[in-house]
């Protein structure tokens, strides 16, 4: 796996008062800029794309949406058509059946208002959104068909790190493809990681890891109650941890909301988590490799959802946790 060079301390692109191309530190974006998917994480992303002195078509269906991205800098637009003329189209949207729709058009309209059959010869659709191997792989075959580029591009990190531009970006794609949109890259995240020129490839790392953070936050949930039922101060037990063998950005960011009992009402939440394990299992399922503590996390997340934690971030599988060992649970939310 080869990493692609971007800068976390990249600066900020001057805004040019011609048509000239955009130039930032990885090269130029030359061409307009769709986005579609303006939740948390989507406005928040074309918001630092259009602080950086983009041009950004952002595509709604709500007209209630338009004042608000507008603040952001955004072009809002409720006609999908104003996406067809730009040279470069980000989605970042939350399933397969999403960006399904995007790329063929809506069900009672297929194919007459999809990027695949509307989008310009050589255009490029980048999909940051987490989805299916087998989807990436329909998506890229239906642009390659209609003579455009597909480029595979989820990130982690969640909207502060967006905000923040901390992402870490995972681009998989034809190579000439993705560096004409290391520029986009750059403005987005910290450092960009290529994997291939397959667009699933991308995918498949994006399932993996966020199924590793999802047992890391099983476990953590684990360990924590045990500590709290034997009468130990979960606080001072997570210090101990991340200040020793367990430092890393799961461990302290969402160990600090199981120990102190502190479940977000938002952020990742349960039936999103619960997609992308179900995803990753049957990745694994294809490839006959047994994923036992994945498929425990997976039954966790149905309990939370069927005792109403839908709405939660999935660090309450902390809650799910303690509540298994018999814990009371003194439980704060808050919405974000």
């Amino acid at each position: 796996m080869r990493q692609q060079d971007s800068n976390a301390t990249t600066a900020m692109p001057v805004v040019p008062t011609n048509d000239a191309p955009l130039q930032t530190a990885g090269g130029s974006i030359r061409g307009r800029i769709g986005f579609v998917g303006l939740g948390r994480m989507g406005s928040v992303m074309a918001a630092n794309l259009a602080a950086g002195g983009c041009r950004v078509t952002a595509y709604i269906r709500r007209p209630d949406r338009a004042e608000e991205l507008a603040a952001l800098g955004l072009h809002p637009s409720l006609d999908i058509e104003d996406l067809f003329e730009c040279d470069i189209v980000i989605s970042m949207l939350p399933d397969d059946a999403a960006v399904h729709g995007i790329v063929f058009g809506r069900g009672d309209q297929l194919g007459l208002d999809g990027l695949a059959s509307s989008l310009m010869p050589g255009a490029v659709h980048l999909s940051m959104s987490t989805i299916s191997t087998a989807a990436a792989a329909r998506f890229a075959s239906e642009h390659t068909r209609c003579n455009q580029h597909y480029v595979a591009a989820p990130v982690f990190g969640n909207p502060d790190a967006a905000k923040a531009r901390e992402l870490f970006i995972i681009a998989a794609g034809e190579p000439d493809h993705v560096a004409r949109i290391q520029p986009i890259f750059d403005l987005l995240g910290q450092r960009t990681f290529y994997v291939g020129a397959d667009p699933a490839s991308a995918n498949l790392v994006k399932l993996a890891g966020n199924v590793m953070t999802a047992t890391a936050l099983e476990m953590l949930g684990e360990v924590l109650s045990l500590v709290r039922k034997r009468g130990l101060d979960a606080e001072m037990f997570l210090d101990i941890l991340t200040s020793t063998m367990f430092g890393g950005r799961v461990h302290k960011i969402y160990g600090a909301k199981i120990a102190a009992q502190r479940y977000v009402a938002s952020g990742f939440i349960f039936p999103l988590a619960l997609k992308d394990v179900r995803l990753a299992l049957a990745e694994a399922e294809a490839a006959s490799v047994p994923m036992p503590s994945v498929s425990v996390v997976r039954d966790r997340l149905i309990t939370g959802i069927a005792r109403g934690y839908a709405n939660l971030d999935w660090s309450a599988l902390g809650l799910v946790a303690a509540q298994e060992a018999g814990l009371a649970t003194n439980i704060e939310t808050k919405q974000t």
